[in-house]
Order: C-alpha cells, then structure tokens, then sequence
C-alpha cells in the first residue's frame, strides 16, 4: 500500500470490560467451535448502537444475550435467548432489530426483555447466517447474509427490506459480507469483506438498482474488514479484527489515522456516541472490552425504521 501521506495512529483506551459475573467461563458454545476454533470463548461481544439517553448496548454472540451499559460503564443484561445475535441497530424507541445468525431478523424489546421474529426467511429459505444493518433516512433496511462465505464460496448476500416490506437481493457474489454504512447523502453504502479484506463501494441508484460496486480499500492480514461507521465528514472507520485497529479512509478510501485496539486484537465494531456523537466507541470481542478514543468529526446520526417496518413481517 502505497500512501502520499501517512495516517496518524492513535490510541483508544479501555471504557468498561464485560464484568465477571456475566463471562461463561468454561461452557462451550456451538458458535465458538465453529468460528474460534474450539478456542474458550467466555463471550464475544458485538453490534454497540446507543440509545436516545446515551446507553450503549452490545450484543454477545455464542450466549445469546444483549447488555446495555450506561454512561459509567455499568453492565445490565437486557435479553436472552437461544441465538446468536450479532449486528443491532434501533427499530423504535424500544426495540433493537438485531441480526441473529441462527434465526434471522429479531425484534428485542429492551423494556421487558421479549424477543420476537421480524424476518425469519426469504421465501420459505432461511438465511446463510445474517450479520450486520443499518437504515438509511427512508426507512430502508439494508443487512448481510454472510454464513461461512469467503474466498471459496463468494455466494455471500447483500439484502435491502423496503418500508413496504419488499426484500431485494442487491448483491450475491460477496466473499464474506459484513458490516454495512452509509454516506452522509445515502447514496452510497460501504460494505466490509471481510474474508476478501476488502470494503467494497456500493452505489445505490435512484430506480434502486446497484450497479459500478467497487473495492474502495484494501486491507491485509489474517482477517479482514468487519464493522463499519460513516462520520460527518464522510469518513470511513473501518474495523479490522485480527489486527487490533481501526482505520479511518477518507472519501478517496486512503487513511487518515488508525486507531490501536487498548486491549486485544479483535477489534470488530464501532459506533458514535457520547456529547454530540464525538466519541467513537469499539468492541474488542475476545476480551469483553469495549473502548472509546475522542474524534476529529462526530459521527452521522443512526436512522430507525419508518412505522411501516416496525410491524412483524
């Protein structure tokens, strides 16, 4: 990678860590043996998105279960269930949407604990295994079908839910689709490839077709591009698990800083949040960490869905 300029690195520092009462030490997880090897996995945290009163909730992907953590840094466990959640973004003001890899779309209620189906399947036909969404100003829901795609298997779905409730398959050729973001004009979404090491430019047409999609930043190393947020600027923050970093690209997809995990290298997702969104906060999975570093730019805000999505479909 060649660059005119090289970025400015960072540190984050360490916010709150998944206390002690709530890590599984020593029990086994279906997910664990298949995407950590066999590996003792107390928890792997996910999917932070803040509410309106500036708490941060994380999902823990091989226990099924949602935390919400205020502005201290105090844990609550919201939800539990039989899944493994792992992307979240608000429906409304009290239910989370979340990308549950064994069941699909799932409605959290973050007032009572209740989980209900929102999107099952497509046409009777489960999902790969969802990962990852977000809305866009219209109510649009855009999340991915990732399963255990990759380079050998590039058969990895990108999905957009109108408020009408019509689903359109936009790509299906992915290695590895994970997070997803926008542009501050909506008419561009950033999609991690992960396994490709990649974050691909998707543009989104005014007939809502794609079309030019693109590799907009090549990354390396043992494991590539997960979560995905967009800031004011149009910036990227992309992170990069396996590395233990964040890296911030600018429209023309060249770093501008990066951002070093304070804990761990599984730095999987970020979010905006605190006064004016200019705090980026970050899980470090494998640790139960979650980190935080001060931004230049504040974040875009996180769009919910239009009243005609927040039904059960």
């Amino acid at each position: 990678m060649f660059l005119l300029n090289a970025p400015q690195v960072r540190d984050t520092e360490v916010f709150t860590r998944l206390p002690e009462r709530f890590r599984r030490t020593g029990v086994r997880s279906d997910w664990a043996d298949a995407n950590r090897g066999g590996a003792p996995t107390d928890s792997f945290l996910e999917g932070p998105v803040f509410d309106t009163q500036g708490h941060l909730y994380v999902t823990d992907i091989p226990f099924g279960r949602i935390f919400r953590i205020d502005p201290q840094g105090d844990w609550e466990l919201v939800a539990e269930w039989d899944g493994e959640p792992n992307g979240a973004k608000f429906l409304n003001e009290r239910e989370l949407l979340v990308t549950d890899y064994r069941h699909g779309l799932m409605a959290v209620d973050v007032v009572n604990g209740t989980v209900r189906p929102y999107l099952a399947r497509r046409n009777s036909e489960r999902f790969k295994g969802v990962n990852d969404l977000c809305f866009d100003a219209r109510g649009n829901l855009y999340f991915t079908d990732q399963g255990q795609t990759g380079l050998h298997d590039p058969t990895g779905r990108l999905y957009r839910l109108r408020p009408d409730g019509q689903l359109d398959l936009l790509l299906g050729n992915v290695p590895s689709p994970n997070g997803v973001a926008l542009s501050p004009d909506g008419r561009v979404l950033y999609l991690g490839v992960t396994r490709g090491n990649q974050v691909w430019r998707v543009p989104l047409l005014p007939d809502g077709s794609v079309s030019k999609v693109s590799a907009f930043f090549t990354s390396y190393g043992p494991s590539g591009p997960d979560g995905l947020a967009v800031d004011e600027a149009g910036r990227v923050i992309v992170a990069n698990p396996g590395l233990g970093l964040a890296w911030v690209l600018n429209p023309r997809g060249e770093p501008e800083e990066v951002l070093r995990s304070a804990a761990g290298s599984s730095f999987t997702n970020v979010a905006f949040g605190g006064p004016e969104r200019r705090t980026l906060y970050a899980t470090e999975s494998v640790t139960g960490s979650v980190l935080r570093v001060d931004m230049a730019h504040a974040g875009l805000p996180v769009h919910r869905a239009s009243t005609a999505l927040t039904g059960t479909r």
